[in-house]
């Protein structure tokens, strides 16, 4: 019986993410307050006739920036570009295409193709496009001005409100980059039971399920064991780094070689000069060498850098 509750509960997609009574209730209260001043400013620009339809497409918007405000589909990019990009279909749909049944279906169509293109899906903005078809005649008089005000207007409303007021909370910092995350430390065999935990120490509701979670991670693990460099990239004198994190990381210098070409027979001679086993040295093949090393790197003043045309990250002794 527990199998079968289990397997409808997976089917229906009911939520299993553990988030606290405090998270719930500030949420609220952050949508509460976002659509309060949103409504104001509608009511004022458009008139309480029109203010509704666009209430709709704002509250939307509200739930994702104040219940999940670290989701992707939350950031300021997808909030804004989504709602303009898909306010500027609606009106074009509106005024060229007389059906108003077909009007809507290429505006709400039309909005998601282009969110997609420009990496700002926002699922609000297919409301956002429909309100420009049959928001009504006061809507549609606005024309082309019905995308700046009250659109643009109501966008940069709530997106103050979800900065502001998130900021008061340090766990739920919006945006997500101003979101402090601990540097992470040795890797471990991840479990189910580690995630829900992870989940539950969050707090905040997070956009994917634990499954997800686990089959990213999963995914990402076996990238980063599967990587490596080319041996014939390996040079004597260089740096390089196995990408790893926390106390695993480790920088490594080429210091000789010996054997010839075949990288499996030719050695190399190394020292560790930061991270796991700092001032130890060893040697291996060229082939082992390679396939410990993600990338290479280079000292920048106090930090270690990627050697490619996209450093990401650093390092400190």
């Amino acid at each position: 019986m527990r199998h079968a509750v289990s397997r409808l509960r997976g089917f229906l997609g009911t939520e299993t993410a553990p988030v606290g009574h405090t998270e719930k209730l500030v949420s609220a209260a952050g949508g509460f307050l976002g659509i309060f001043l949103v409504y104001l400013t509608s009511v004022a620009l458009v008139g309480p006739e029109g203010a509704p339809w666009i209430v709709t497409s704002m509250g939307s918007s509200a739930v994702l920036l104040f219940a999940v405000p670290h989701g992707p589909m939350s950031q300021p990019w997808a909030l804004v570009g989504g709602n303009l990009v898909s306010a500027v279909i609606g009106v074009l749909a509106a005024r060229f295409v007389p059906d108003p049944i077909l009007a809507a279906a290429l505006a709400v169509g039309g909005a998601i193709g282009a969110m997609y293109y420009l990496r700002c899906t926002h699922p609000p903005g297919g409301a956002t496009a429909l309100a420009a078809v049959v928001g009504g005649q006061q809507i549609r008089d606005l024309g082309y001005l019905f995308i700046l005000a009250p659109v643009a207007i109501n966008v940069a409303v709530i997106l103050a409100v979800a900065i502001g007021f998130n900021y008061a909370f340090a766990w739920r910092r919006y945006p997500a980059a101003l979101l402090r995350r601990p540097r992470p430390g040795a890797q471990a065999a991840l479990r189910h039971g580690d995630i829900e935990h992870a989940l539950r120490q969050l707090g905040s509701y997070v956009d994917v399920t634990e499954e997800d979670l686990v089959r990213i991670f999963t995914i990402a693990t076996r990238h980063a064991q599967a990587g490596g460099l080319d041996p014939a990239r390996i040079r004597v004198g260089h740096h390089y780094s196995n990408g790893q994190y926390g106390e695993r990381w480790a920088i490594r210098q080429v210091v000789d070689e010996s054997g010839g070409g075949d990288p499996e027979r030719a050695m190399v001679v190394y020292k560790t000069v930061a991270g796991h086993g700092q001032r130890s040295s060893g040697t291996c093949t060229r082939a082992e060498f390679a396939h410990w090393a993600h990338y290479e790197v280079r000292r920048s003043e106090t930090a270690w850098r990627r050697n490619d045309e996209k450093p990401e990250g650093a390092r400190r002794d």
